[in-house]
C-alpha cells in the first residue's frame, strides 16, 4: 500500500499548548525575579548567590515539566499508528489495532488492542472540542480506506 495514495493523519493537542506555553514562561520569569530579589529577609535569613541561582533553576525545571504536556502527537499512515504521549513513543501495526475509540467522559481518545488492552492517545483531547472530533473522523476514515484496500 502506498502511504501517499492512502494518506496520513498527524494530530497534536491545541488547547494545552495555548495554556502550557504561557504558564511555563510565567514560571521562569517568576522564579527568576524571586531569585533576584532574595537577599536579606526581616527574619534575619541571608540568601547566598547559590540560593538565587537555585531558584532560577527550579523555575526552569518546573517550566520544562509543564512543557512535557505539549509533547503528545499521533501519526497514522498505511503502515500503522505512532502514539507519542508525555513519556515514550510507541508504534502499532494496524493488524494489532482493534478499534480507535473516544469513550464518553474520557479526557482523550484511545487505541483498543487485543486482550482488553488500550493505549491512550493524548494528542486527541476532549478539551479540543471540534479539533478532536475532526481528528477522530480523519483517523477513522484512514482506517476505513486501509481496510477497503485490503479487501
Amino acid at each position: 500500500m502506498n502511504a501517499a495514495a492512502v494518506g496520513s493523519v498527524e494530530v497534536r493537542p491545541k488547547k494545552i499548548r495555548r495554556v502550557a506555553i504561557p504558564v511555563a514562561v510565567v514560571l521562569v520569569v517568576t522564579f527568576a525575579v524571586v531569585g533576584t530579589l532574595l537577599r536579606n529577609t526581616p527574619t534575619g535569613v541571608t540568601f547566598q548567590v547559590s540560593d538565587q541561582v537555585s531558584m532560577a533553576v527550579l523555575g526552569l525545571l518546573l517550566a520544562a515539566g509543564v512543557m512535557l504536556l505539549t509533547r503528545p502527537r499521533m501519526r497514522a499512515d498505511s503502515a500503522g499508528i505512532e502514539v507519542r504521549n508525555i513519556i515514550g513513543t510507541q508504534r502499532y501495526r494496524w493488524e494489532l489495532v482493534q478499534a480507535v475509540s473516544f469513550p464518553d467522559g474520557a479526557p482523550w481518545a484511545r487505541l483498543e488492542l487485543p486482550e482488553d488492552e488500550y493505549v491512550p492517545i493524548m494528542a486527541i483531547q476532549a478539551t479540543d472540542g471540534a479539533h478532536a472530533v475532526a481528528a477522530m473522523r480523519e483517523l477513522r476514515e484512514l482506517r476505513r480506506r486501509l481496510d477497503a484496500e485490503q479487501d
